[in-house]
C-alpha cells in the first residue's frame, strides 16, 4: 500500500508539472521589437503577435505569448514589427501617369496636363492595371490600408481585392464629363452598382468622393452627401488645398472652402444612425474658425506634405491640428506629379520636418505621434479604427516587418525616430493583411511583379502616343 501511495504521489506530481496545452494559432510573429501603436504606445522587445483566422488574438512579451500559443512561427529577431501603414489620400491608378507633368502649379498641372491625359486614356482596364501597380508599390513599402479617389472605382476595387490590401474606394463626383460618367444621373447610377457589388466586403469599403467644391456644384455635393448617408458609406473630398482655391471661394461665396461646405450642410450628420466618416484631403488653408468647424462636425483631414510642397500649395498647420485634437492622418496624394511615389515612410519623414520648420520649433510633432498618424489615427480618420491601425487583440492582423540592419539605419536608439526619420520603404521585408501574407522576404505573394510592371510600361507608350500631336498635312 505504501508503495502504491508513493507511485500515486509521483504520478500526481508529474501531472501537476506537465505544461498546460498551448492554444493553436495560425501565425506567431515572435522575437522582434513589437511596436503596437496602441493608446499607451506599448512596446515589447522581444515581443510577439499571435494571429488566428485573420485576427490578432494576443500581443505581448515573446516569452509570455510563446508559452500560451503555438502555430506557424515567423522569427522576427533583430527586426521591427508594427501595424501596417495607412495612406489616407491617393489616386492609385494615376501611377500610370507618373511623371507626366512636373514643376507646375496645381491649376495648370490639372487643366493643361492631367485632365487631357485622363480624357484620352482612362478606362476600366487603365484603372485596373494602374491600381495593381499602386498596390504593388504599397505592399512593397508597408502600406496595408489606403483611401482612393478616382474613376472606375469598381475596377480599382477588383485590383485591391486581388492584391489583398484594405481600402476605402471613393468614386469621383464632378461637374463635367469624365471617363466613366457624363453627368450626375450617370454618376448616381454608377454608384448604385458600385455599392451593391462591394459594400460588406471584408477589406473594401465603397465611398462617395465629390472632387472639390470648386469642381462640384452645390447640387452635386449634396447629392453625394445624401447618397453616402442613404447607403452608410464614407465621404471623401479635396478641401482648402491651394491659395487660389481660397481666393476663389472668398470671391464666389464670401466664405472659406470649409465654411462654405458647412453652410450648405455638406458636413451635416444623418438624421438617423451613426455619424459617417468624412475626410477632407489637404486642408492646408484652414483658419481657426475652419478648424473649429472641422472638429465640431467630426470631419477628419488628410495631411499630404510632399504633394503640398511639390505643388507649392502651402504648409498645413499640422502641429495646430494635433494640439487642438483634430482627427488627422497622413497621405501621399496621387503619383502623377503631385508627389510621384506612394511611400508612407517618406511622407512621415516630411510630416515631421516640415512641421518643425513651419513652427520654427524642433519639439513639435514627436516621432511617435507621427507614426500614430500614419497608422492608428489614419485608420480612425477613415472609419476603420476598430479594425486596424494598431497591434491589439481583436483587431485584424494587418502588420509589417521592417529590417533595420541597413547602413542608413544602424545603429539606432529610439524605435519611433528610427521608423520616421531613418527607415525607408525598401526596408520592409514582410507584410500581412487579415493574416494573409502579401510580401514574403521582400517578394510579392499575391501579385506577379513582372507582369504588373510590363503592363505599366505598355500603358505609358499608349499615353505618350495619345498626347503626341498628329503631323500636319502637307499642302499640295
Amino acid at each position: 500500500m505504501k508503495r502504491l501511495a508513493l507511485v500515486l504521489v509521483v504520478l500526481g506530481g508529474l501531472i501537476a508539472a506537465a505544461p498546460a496545452k498551448k492554444e493553436s494559432v495560425d501565425l506567431l510573429v515572435t522575437g522582434g521589437t513589437v511596436v503596437t501603436v496602441d493608446e499607451k504606445f506599448s512596446l515589447y522587445s522581444p515581443g510577439a503577435v499571435a494571429v488566428r483566422k485573420g485576427e490578432i488574438v494576443a500581443v505581448g512579451p515573446a516569452a509570455e505569448i510563446g508559452s500560451r500559443y503555438a502555430g506557424a512561427r515567423y522569427d522576427a529577431t533583430g527586426r521591427i514589427v508594427l501595424p501596417g501603414l495607412v495612406n489616407t489620400h491617393t489616386h492609385a491608378a494615376m501611377t500610370l501617369l507618373r511623371g507626366l507633368a512636373d514643376d507646375l502649379p496645381l491649376d495648370r498641372w490639372l487643366t493643361e496636363n492631367i485632365f487631357p491625359a485622363e480624357g484620352k486614356n482612362v478606362s476600366a482596364a487603365f484603372v485596373y492595371d494602374g491600381t495593381l501597380l499602386a498596390a504593388l508599390e504599397m505592399i512593397e513599402g508597408g502600406t496595408t490600408t489606403f483611401a482612393d479617389m478616382y474613376y472606375f472605382e469598381s475596377d480599382a476595387a477588383r485590383a485591391v481585392d486581388k492584391a489583398g490590401l484594405r481600402a476605402v474606394m471613393g468614386e469621383t463626383f464632378i461637374d463635367f464629363p469624365v471617363p466613366d460618367h457624363k453627368d450626375l444621373p450617370e454618376t448616381l447610377a454608377y454608384m448604385d452598382a458600385f455599392v451593391k457589388r462591394w459594400k460588406g466586403h471584408a477589406r473594401i469599403t465603397p465611398a462617395a468622393a465629390p472632387h472639390a467644391a470648386y469642381t462640384t456644384g452645390k447640387e452635386t455635393l449634396l447629392a453625394a452627401r445624401d447618397f453616402a448617408q442613404r447607403h452608410g458609406i464614407p465621404l471623401l473630398i479635396h478641401v482648402a488645398e491651394s491659395p487660389k482655391e481660397l481666393e476663389d471661394a472668398r470671391k464666389t461665396w464670401r466664405k472659406t472652402p470649409v465654411a462654405y461646405l458647412a453652410s450648405i450642410g455638406f458636413f451635416d450628420p444623418p438624421s438617423a444612425g451613426p455619424r459617417l466618416p468624412i475626410l477632407g484631403a489637404h486642408a492646408i488653408w484652414m483658419d481657426s474658425n475652419d478648424r473649429t468647424l472641422v472638429r465640431q462636425y467630426g470631419v477628419a483631414v488628410s495631411h499630404n506634405p510632399e504633394s503640398n510642397m511639390k505643388l507649392a500649395s502651402g504648409v498645413a498647420d499640422v502641429a495646430e491640428w494635433e494640439k487642438e485634437g483634430l482627427s488627422w492622418g497622413i497621405g501621399t496624394d496621387g503619383p502623377a506629379g503631385s508627389n510621384n511615389d506612394l511611400s508612407m515612410f517618406e511622407a512621415m519623414d516630411f510630416t515631421g520636418k516640415l512641421a518643425k520648420m513651419h513652427e520654427e520649433d524642433p519639439t513639435v510633432l514627436p516621432a511617435r505621434e507621427i507614426l500614430a498618424a500614419a497608422t492608428r489615427e489614419g485608420a480612425r480618420a477613415l472609419g476603420l479604427g476598430q479594425k486596424t491601425g494598431s497591434l491589439e487583440a481583436g483587431k485584424r492582423a494587418d502588420l509589417i516587418v521592417v529590417d533595420p540592419r541597413n547602413a542608413h539605419v544602424m545603429p539606432y536608439e529610439d524605435v519611433y525616430s528610427t521608423l520616421v526619420y531613418s527607415a525607408k520603404a525598401s526596408d520592409v521585408t514582410d507584410v500581412w493583411v487579415d493574416g494573409k501574407r502579401l510580401l514574403s522576404n521582400r517578394r510579392p505573394v499575391t501579385l506577379d511583379r513582372a507582369a504588373v510592371l510590363d503592363a505599366a510600361v505598355n500603358w505609358r507608350r499608349k499615353v505618350r502616343a495619345s498626347l503626341t500631336p498628329a503631323p500636319a498635312e502637307k499642302k499640295p
